[in-house]
């Protein structure tokens, strides 16, 4: 990357709003997993190579987005919620995919580091800036479910669903005995309808 841990820590803030551990995490992630799949400047000309999976919305998220760019509307950030401080890095051009999960032990680490800071936050702060990544970070390289329809760009494809119809994009749809289905009419959702306004 192009850009300092400072640097970045400082676009980090500015997107969410604070400097927690978790955007030290983040941010150093992005760093690393850019470097190992070989993406020098994320948010430049190298911008089109990269995408990232994220495995949980918490401050981590945007700190890997504020480090290298990607966005959910560009489709080069994707959600798997998991629950999981963890991000899949993939240079589309190599095909190159490294995972980089945070290690709970981090956090021990920190205590024993840093026992003058009675602020745990804190002590998190100083030690997740100067503790080694394999120190941080559990990382394996792997490969990555990804095809067309997962592409930045225009969509590669539009359907309706016959029963809401609403238009799904990009083939998120579900064939069930010859009838196109949206997920949340065929399995639920994270909604229920009650009323339309």
């Amino acid at each position: 990357m192009r850009q300092s841990l400072d640097e970045i820590l400082t676009e980090c803030e500015k997107l969410h709003g604070h400097l927690c551990a978790g955007q030290l995490l983040g941010a150093r992630m992005a760093i690393l997993g850019c470097r190992l799949i070989e993406v020098e400047d994320p948010r430049g000309a190298d911008r089109k190579k990269l995408i990232v999976w994220v495995e949980i919305d918490r401050c981590m998220t945007d700190a890997v987005s504020a480090a290298t760019g990607v966005r959910l509307g560009r489709r080069s950030l994707k959600h798997a919620d998991y629950g999981k401080v963890a991000a899949t890095f993939f240079n589309v051009e190599t095909e190159r995919a490294v995972r980089i999960a945070a290690m709970d032990e981090a956090r021990a680490f920190a205590d024993k580091l840093f026992p003058a800071i009675e602020n745990r936050k804190e002590r998190q702060l100083c030690a997740y800036r100067e503790l080694r990544d394999e120190e941080l970070f559990k990382v394996e390289m792997v490969k990555v479910r990804y095809d067309e329809m997962d592409r930045p760009g225009s969509p590669r494809s539009r359907v309706t669903c016959i029963e809401c119809g609403e238009g799904i994009n990009d083939g998120r749809e579900i064939n069930r005995e010859g009838h196109v289905l949206c997920r949340p009419c065929n399995n639920g959702g994270y909604y229920t309808r009650t009323a339309d306004i």
